[in-house]
């Protein structure tokens, strides 16, 4: 038998194309999730919780990964690819692990910084990248998510100078809204969508838990209810009008879960090589077989496509040359391909790749949401035929 590469899940030889910076920033992640979330998380899963979030949050945030490509007001001020990285490996450990960080630096703190006031930046920006402040981001309603346009969420002048807003409407499947201390949340007015910093402790805002979730159950994840919300006229974002503001921050989550899909990815290639090593079966390791080895090369292949994919999407990013439609290309197929590799792996541990003991079926479980969620598989297609072919056919 000759003996295997040092590096069997990187065949392709891409960590040559990093620099020993992202590599150190790489390692610091994958520290934390090895001593923080590894050891809890599969509890975590079963019983629908994480515990002591907020402890949590502050050691994410003391390692600079909470909004850590923003710059100034606290933040890291690190690249795209490093953020990319510290994806990925958040993901390897849980899903829902990377989703409390995109969350908190790509939606509520990206709006934020990208649109709100300079009082809403240092108010809020500080304490967010430390995890003092967690926040949410309210876009998806009961009846409008793939088409954000017809939210019913209504904000409207409450006074005849215009010193002040009353809010009213429903958000639903929102990360982090029951733990949130603020929310960011758009709603239609008589001047189009507009965005809105909200305190959860005001007055008429509430944010109930969403149970009985078979996916991501490592994740707070809840609803926004806004019943007479009233507001300064301060809260609003101050310039952003339309769809623009919110689809610029989506944007931004979901260029980090072209990176992270591929965490999770490599976490169940990882656990199938190494049992498929250890399972004896016929006299010899199951990974001596051929057929155990066409799956372990297809899954191999695939995270290495989408693996390269991602760095190259990063390295287009850091040069301020990233299109949306591209975001898209990498979100469909790395996502898509993470799941059928959480799949092929799950077959070769048999009846113990459903078992918590693994990290597969808690990856392929977490993934299904994942896939739907910052755009579902058919409207980044039309996005990507529409990029192809200049007809939209959203309509």
């Amino acid at each position: 038998m000759t003996n295997p590469v040092a590096a069997p899940l990187d065949l392709a030889g891409i960590d040559d194309l990093l620099s020993d910076d992202e590599k150190a920033v790489r390692a610091s992640v994958r520290q934390l999730c090895a001593e923080r979330v590894d050891p809890y998380v599969a509890d975590w899963f079963e019983r629908g919780t994480i515990d002591d979030i907020r402890g949590l949050a502050k050691e994410l945030g003391s390692l600079g990964l909470l909004g850590m490509h923003l710059e100034g007001y606290g933040c890291a001020g690190m690249s795209a690819t490093d953020y990319g990285l510290a994806c990925l490996e958040l993901e390897a450990s849980d899903s829902g692990i990377r989703s409390l960080v995109s969350v908190q630096g790509s939606l509520a703190m990206f709006a934020i910084w990208r649109w709100g006031s300079e009082e809403h930046r240092t108010e809020w920006l500080p304490r967010m990248a430390a995890g003092e402040a967690i926040g949410c981001f309210g876009l998806t309603e009961p009846d409008a998510g793939s088409d954000p346009a017809s939210m019913r969420t209504r904000a409207r002048r409450t006074s005849g100078d215009g010193s002040d807003w009353g809010l009213d409407g429903r958000k639903m499947w929102i990360t982090n809204s029951s733990v949130a201390d603020v929310a960011v949340v758009w709603a239609q007015t008589d001047e189009g969508v507009r965005g809105f910093v909200v305190p959860t402790d005001t007055p008429g805002f509430s944010a109930p838990e969403i149970k009985h979730k078979q996916s991501l159950r490592a994740s707070v994840t809840g609803e926004i209810v806004l019943d007479g919300v009233r507001l300064p006229d301060s809260a609003a974002f101050p310039e952003v009008r339309g769809l623009k503001g919110p689809l610029s921050c989506l944007n931004e989550a979901r260029y980090g879960i072209v990176w992270g899909a591929m965490g999770a990815a490599r976490s169940s290639l990882q656990a199938a090589l190494d049992y498929a090593n250890q399972r004896i079966q016929f006299g010899k390791p199951i990974s001596a077989f051929q057929l155990t080895q066409q799956k372990l090369v297809d899954m191999n292949l695939e995270y290495t496509k989408g693996l390269l994919l991602a760095l190259h999407l990063g390295r287009r990013k850091d040069a301020g040359t990233l299109r949306p439609e591209q975001v898209s290309l990498g979100k469909l197929n790395n996502v898509r391909e993470a799941i059928e590799i959480c799949r092929t792996a799950r077959t070769i541990l048999g009846a113990n790749g459903i078992s918590l003991e693994y990290p597969v079926i808690r990856h392929a479980n977490n993934l299904e949401s994942v896939l739907t969620y910052e755009g579902t598989v058919e409207m980044h297609t039309l996005v990507l035929g529409q990029a192809m072919t200049g007809h939209a056919a959203f309509r």
